[in-house]
């Protein structure tokens, strides 16, 4: 028997509890494997400054507003735009966004699967088990992709079944932090190795020669993209969250959050990279550039903790690999979050069997991409490099035109009182209206035309 959407919605606990899911929502491993790369690539701290800027300039304004959205419908992406306005095509744009996160849950949970596969591989390898250390490592392999994106999707799924806040904002609590201690300690081992002075000097020390156009445009598509903009995570986390609560405070906290734990990953990264260039192993690609991505964390890393050698080689990579599985984690929940609740909301069907019914979907989309991992690179500029900005692009035109901002700052007064009153209100709608829509408009041109 169906339910009506608000018997099986849920909410948030605690501001605390929302606000370590959110940041969970944000913290990837686009955090722990690009963004190093990409500030010690494009002028080291400068790099750092002008992505802390676009951040709080584009990125924070705009989660704002996805949150007042969320709140003020307290429904999903898709029913939130059908509530809120009588033209058509912004429910699309709700529908947009849940298409966008279940393409990318599609082949994310396959590469959160690699993450979690390294943490054998390492055992393997220490144990001397060559032969299934390079079974498991194997990213071409579509039997293990399959059996390990099943594996992390089932976790998925039951976490989200759990509900919002027995589900999500309890395993959330327990993951956060323990990923922040973990890194935190590994850190600090890290940065006191000899060698490691060099890593830091490149990703600490400002070159403002480097700031160009480009970079800039390459930091606000890092602040675009690291906060998970655009796919409706952030209307629907926004629907679970008490109207008691300020928005505005909330937001804030989530972006300090996850501005905090990409420089944190910077500080481990960085001087890992050289710590392994001074064990002999190659860390630029042909154009001399840092090898990013699945390359510095599937080939130089290992090659480094097997070089450690011993139970220090061991535990610094279970711990590595173990650290972005929960960092993965933490963004398939709020992945598979997003269309679960469309499913809930607009259908009428059960939370448990909502997150069954959508996470298998997936699983099976991912099952295909595990046999055709040259799918996954498509897929993720369609709909994210491409669908994220256009989301948010969208969610600023609804806003700022449709809606209108005085609409939501009327959502923000909840928990916010004095908001009308204060040069936010001001700032805030000429960012939403005029400044974030031209440079997302910018971002996109540049990204697709070059």
């Amino acid at each position: 028997m169906a339910t009506t959407p608000t018997e099986n919605r849920g909410t948030w606990n605690t501001k605390f509890g929302f606000i370590l899911a959110a940041a969970g929502s944000a913290v990837g491993l686009g955090n722990i494997w690009r963004f190093p790369t990409e500030a010690a690539s494009n002028g080291g701290a400068a790099f750092l400054i002008i992505y802390i800027i676009c951040v709080t300039l584009i990125g924070l304004p705009v989660m704002i507003a996805e949150l007042s959205i969320g709140r003020s419908t307290q429904k999903n992406p898709v029913g939130a735009f059908k509530a809120l306005s009588t033209n058509k095509f912004f429910p699309l744009v709700g529908f947009w966004g849940v298409l966008c996160g279940v393409m990318i849950l599609s082949f994310y949970t396959i590469i959160a699967g690699w993450t979690f596969s390294h943490v054998f591989v390492e055992i393997f390898t220490f144990a001397g088990w060559h032969s299934a250390a390079e079974l498991l490592a194997d990213s071409e392999n579509g039997w293990i992709n399959a059996i390990f994106a099943m594996l992390f999707m089932g976790l998925t799924i039951v976490i989200i079944r759990g509900g919002v806040s027995e589900g999500i904002e309890r395993a959330t609590k327990l993951m956060m932090p323990l990923l922040v201690f973990i890194l935190v300690i590994m850190t600090l081992y890290v940065v006191f190795q000899p060698g490691a002075a060099e890593g830091l000097e490149v990703y600490l020390k400002p070159d403002f020669s480097m700031i160009t156009g480009e970079l800039v445009l390459a930091a606000l598509g890092q602040a675009f993209f690291s906060l998970s903009l655009g796919m409706g995570a952030l209307i629907t986390y926004g629907s679970y969250l008490s109207k008691k609560e300020n928005i505005v405070e909330a937001a804030s906290f989530v972006t300090l959050a996850d501005v905090g734990i990409a420089f944190l990953a910077g500080l481990l990264i960085m001087p890992t990279i050289f710590l392994a260039q001074a064990q002999g192993v190659e860390i630029y690609d042909e154009t001399g550039n840092f090898l990013a991505g699945p390359a510095l964390i599937f080939q130089i890393l290992p090659e480094l903790f097997s070089q450690m050698g011993g139970f220090l080689g061991l535990t610094i990579g279970i711990s590595f690999f173990f650290l972005l599985s929960l960092a993965a984690l933490t963004s398939t929940i709020s992945l598979l979050e997003v269309p679960t609740s469309y499913i809930i909301d607009e259908h009428g069907v059960r939370r448990k069997k909502a997150a069954l019914y959508v996470g298998l979907t997936v699983l099976a989309l991912s099952i295909i991409i595990s046999f055709n991992t040259g799918l996954i690179g498509d897929i993720d500029y369609i709909f994210s490099v491409i669908g994220l900005p256009l989301g948010g692009l969208l969610i600023c035109i609804f806003i700022g035109y449709f809606w209108k901002t005085r609409s939501a700052v009327d959502e923000m007064k909840n928990g916010f009182k004095d908001i009308r009153d204060s040069w936010f209100t001001t700032v805030w709608s000429v960012f939403i209206k005029f400044i974030c829509p031209i440079i997302i408009v910018i971002i996109l041109a540049q990204t697709i035309f070059g």
